[in-house]
């Protein structure tokens, strides 16, 4: 293993070298002297990291990418005058897509919270929602937040839910999504599941389950909203601008309608 760290190192310097070469090939969103929304327009396009796996959010009906987040992104750059195109990754290493540029936004159901705000920015919210704890249906134990306390739950790490979880102070079992969390869940290997009720309530519309329950939901709101690199200030406005238009012209309303039959932009 100790032999891989001069090579890494050897093929990094490479990496470097090639970039500074302004290679043709190279993959990332920033250029020098250009801001993220420069680029945009130039190139007509705004690329997109989603996960691809969060239904009804992001997720792949047949070979097309579709979902809340999706449709409202597309209906975004449409706003913005350029085409969407999207790179679906893993949830865990989103924001280090971000970060490298490989895309100029994510648009996966991105909840807002001081740690994120530090780091990255965030358009308007254009989904609002409640998390809740998911327990089996006969489970008794679990009426409220404060009763995780002691018990096991199934989070992604990186996901909002996983810190509400260890505050509330639940042994938090690692999972790459709710479709492996429920699985935990129902094999009796976990008590519950934090998650955004969105998330359960189209699970439950698209297969119902009566072995799983809400078994309690939480007073505070959850803001989502399209995150972005830091400095790029000219990009999110340029995306709230969107945002705003699509709302007066009730096309977020439609879109929330149809995955929840209700308005879930505000």
């Amino acid at each position: 293993m100790k032999r891989i760290a001069p090579l890494l190192a050897t093929a990094a310097a490479l990496a470097l070298s090639l970039s500074a070469c302004g290679s043709s090939g190279d993959n990332t969103t920033s250029t020098e002297g250009k801001d993220a929304l420069q680029q945009i327009k130039e190139s007509g396009v705004l690329t997109v990291g989603t996960e691809g796996t969060y239904r009804p959010f992001s997720y792949n009906e047949g070979s097309e990418l579709t979902g809340y987040d999706v449709e409202v992104i597309k209906a975004v750059g449409e706003k913005m005058g350029v085409e969407v195109k999207f790179q679906q990754t893993q949830w865990d290493a989103i924001f280090a897509g971000l970060d490298a540029g490989r895309f100029d936004v994510i648009a996966n159901q991105v909840a807002v919270n001081p740690e994120r705000e530090a780091k990255y920015l965030f358009s308007e919210p254009y989904t609002v929602s409640t998390g809740v704890i998911v327990t089996k249906s006969d489970n008794t134990d679990i009426t409220s937040f404060e009763s995780l306390k002691g018990k096991k739950t199934a989070q992604s790490l990186t996901s909002n839910y996983y810190e509400t979880a260890k505050a509330a102070g639940a042994t938090v079992e690692p999972v790459e999504g709710w479709a492996q969390a429920v699985t935990l869940l129902k094999q009796g290997r976990v008590d519950a599941t934090v998650n955004d009720k969105l998330t359960f309530l189209d699970a439950q519309k698209t297969h119902p389950d009566d072995s799983i329950k809400i078994a309690a939901e939480a007073t505070e709101k959850t803001d989502s909203a399209v995150a972005m690199r830091k400095d790029e200030t000219a990009l999110q406005g340029a995306i709230n601008d969107a945002l705003d238009q699509l709302r007066a012209d009730g096309e977020l309303a439609k879109i929330s309608e149809k995955y929840f039959g209700e308005d879930v932009s505000k």
